[in-house]
């Protein structure tokens, strides 16, 4: 009897303590049978169901037939993004902009990066995907907060300390070893060209990453002035080699095989360190990665990040586009055309990004996903 308790006990010890720990993400894969069950997700909308998109004659001929698609397979392009009940909406309408100018939609798979503590948990979160988009590939990994929540610094804006932005920091842990590139994109953009072409993109020498490169921009206005004043810091950018300028972390080409083997996170991690002990920047995000990668980035056309669309960052002004070609549409800034369309002042550019809001009001007061618990499993994450 003795032994049999202390059996049970270490049973419920594995799966009510431990078991936890290890979930780091909840996948999801999809499953093309319809399921009229239906559950709550948030309060106020739901979300329409976007067209089925497919691919066009010169794609790869799937080789599934009807079976899971695995992240592994070398023909697939990988995105990544986060996904949280405050930016739903916005990555949402993201999602169905890049697969409705794919050429190739049903050869993309994305990953989705949703908070610990989102007052939509992953699970549904992964519900409303699978409702929205039936067939779209992809997975969902529980962010847990306080991985990062220690390294933290206040910012200009209260919207920027969310331990999500920082989530992008984490993609080469988090996503699968057999992942070895992948483009980022932050829950405010549309694109508007064929993802293949940025996906396409050639990171030449030991470059890591890729981004649409500023160098007219004040690079000083970045930091402090406490931080200039340091040789030791400022130091950072006195390479000889190395021009900084500045570029958006909204929108990245990642190698993650070279950012793995060297070990990025942790030189993002230190640089955030400083800035605990000695103020040097009041963005949030952004400055660490401009400290490790700012001058050695791969450059790539401005076409494929007109950001700047939602403002600035306290007043969230309305703002034109750069001049040039078009790829891919960022309210980066206060300012969220989801926002200021549903107050009725919207900018002009925010028509533009409205074409692909697949929300839905519910007169009812709330909104519903289908329910499909069998296309739902457990990944164990490696971080």
């Amino acid at each position: 009897m003795v032994h049999f308790r202390l059996q049970a006990g270490v049973i419920f010890f594995t799966f009510v303590v431990l078991f936890p720990l290890l979930c780091l993400g909840i996948r999801s894969i999809p499953s093309r049978e319809a399921n009229t069950d239906a559950v709550e997700v948030l309060n106020g909308f739901r979300f329409a169901e976007a067209p089925d998109y497919r691919n066009g004659r010169d794609c790869p001929v799937s080789t599934t037939n009807g079976r899971l698609v695995s992240s592994c397979d070398p023909s697939l392009i990988h995105i990544a993004m986060t996904l949280d009940s405050e930016y739903l909406r916005g990555s949402i309408a993201a999602v169905h902009s890049v697969i409705k100018h794919a050429s190739c939609p049903e050869s993309i798979f994305f990953h989705f990066i949703a908070a610990e503590f989102d007052p939509a948990s992953p699970r549904v979160l992964t519900q409303l995907v699978r409702s929205t988009f039936p067939s779209l590939n992809f997975k969902v990994y529980i962010f847990r907060e306080d991985t990062v929540i220690n390294l933290i610094s206040s910012s200009i804006r209260q919207a920027l300390e969310n331990p999500l932005n920082y989530a992008r920091n984490y993609l080469g842990d988090m996503l699968d070893l057999c992942v070895d590139r992948v483009i980022y994109l932050d829950s405010d953009v549309v694109v508007v060209d064929d993802i293949h072409k940025l996906w396409n993109t050639k990171l030449s020498g030991s470059r890591v990453i890729g981004a649409p490169e500023y160098c007219h921009a004040n690079f000083t206005l970045y930091f402090t002035a406490g931080f200039w004043s340091d040789p030791v810091l400022s130091g950072a950018f006195s390479s000889a080699r190395r021009k900084p300028c500045y570029f958006n972390t909204g929108v990245m080409v990642m190698d993650l095989v070279r950012w793995r083997e060297g070990n990025y996170r942790r030189r993002i991690e230190k640089w955030m360190e400083v800035q605990r002990k000695t103020r040097i920047y009041d963005l949030g995000s952004l400055p660490p990665f401009l400290l490790v990668f700012a001058g050695d980035v791969e450059a790539i056309d401005h076409r494929w990040n007109q950001h700047g669309l939602g403002g600035d960052n306290v007043r969230g002004s309305c703002r034109s586009l750069h001049p040039g070609p078009v790829s891919l549409l960022h309210w980066s800034g206060k300012g969220k055309p989801w926002v200021r369309l549903d107050a009725k002042k919207p900018c002009k550019l925010d028509h533009l990004w409205e074409p692909y809001d697949l929300y839905v009001r519910n007169k009812k007061g709330y909104f519903y996903a289908h329910n499909d618990p069998q296309s739902m499993g457990l990944f164990t994450g490696s971080m």
